[in-house]
C-alpha cells in the first residue's frame, strides 16, 4: 500500500510537469505539420486496455498520415507487411509514417500526450505498455495477469529492446515487471528510459 501510494503521488507530480511540457511541444509539432501542408489534428486517440481490463483512450502525437488506419488495411493485404504485423503488431519501416513522425518517434516525443493519461489515473509512468483490445489474446497472453496493474508510459520491456525484440519475449519482460514491481525497480526503469531516449535505442 505504501508503494502504491508513493507511486501515485509521483505519477501526479510527473504528470503535471509533463503537461507543462506538452503545450509548447504541441505548438511546435503543429507548426511543422502545417508547414508540410498537413492541417489535420496532431494529437490522436486510440483505444487501449487498462487495469482490470477497462478500455480507455490513450493520447499520442500523430506520427503517421491522418488516415493511417485505412492505409493499414491496404498494407496488410501484402504478405510481407502481414507477416511482420502478426509477429510484432507494428511495422519496422512503416510507409505510413511521415517525415515529421520519424523525428518525433526517434525521440519518443509522440508519447508526451500520455502524461494526461497518467495524471487522471488511467496510466502510470512505469508499467506494462497498454495494448489494443484483443492484441494480448491473439498472442496467447494472460489478460488477468497483464491487466492486474496500470499500464505505463515506459516499462521493463521498453528499456530492454523495445521494437528490437519479438512479441513472445516482450510479454516475458512485461510479466517480469508485474512479478517484481517495486519502488527501486521503477526508479531504475525511469532512468534507463531517459538513457534509451537519448540513445534512441529500439525506437521505430
Amino acid at each position: 500500500m505504501v508503494y502504491k501510494f508513493f507511486k501515485r503521488v509521483l505519477d501526479i507530480i510527473i504528470g503535471l510537469v509533463g503537461l507543462i511540457v506538452l503545450v509548447p511541444v504541441w505548438l511546435i509539432v503543429k507548426i511543422c505539420y502545417m508547414y508540410t501542408g498537413d492541417f489535420h489534428r496532431v494529437i490522436f486517440s486510440q483505444k487501449r486496455v487498462g487495469k482490470n481490463g477497462k478500455v480507455f483512450k490513450i493520447y499520442k502525437f500523430r506520427s503517421m498520415v491522418w488516415d493511417a488506419e485505412k492505409k493499414l488495411k491496404e498494407l496488410l493485404k501484402q504478405k510481407k507487411y502481414k507477416e511482420e504485423w502478426d509477429e510484432y503488431q507494428k511495422l519496422g519501416d512503416d510507409p505510413r509514417t511521415t517525415k515529421i513522425g520519424k523525428i518525433i518517434r526517434k525521440g519518443s516525443i509522440d508519447e508526451i500526450p500520455q502524461f494526461f493519461n497518467v495524471l487522471i489515473g488511467q496510466m502510470s509512468v512505469v508499467g506494462p505498455r497498454p495494448l489494443v483490445p484483443g492484441e494480448l489474446e491473439e498472442h496467447g497472453g494472460d489478460p488477468k495477469k497483464y491487466n492486474s496493474v496500470k499500464p505505463g508510459m515506459t516499462g521493463y520491456w521498453t528499456t530492454r529492446g523495445r521494437s528490437d525484440v519479438d512479441y513472445k519475449k516482450r510479454l516475458k519482460l512485461e510479466y517480469y515487471y508485474i512479478d517484481h514491481q517495486s519502488f527501486a525497480l521503477d526508479v531504475k526503469i525511469f532512468f534507463r528510459t531517459i538513457g534509451a531516449v537519448f540513445r534512441k535505442s529500439g525506437a521505430k
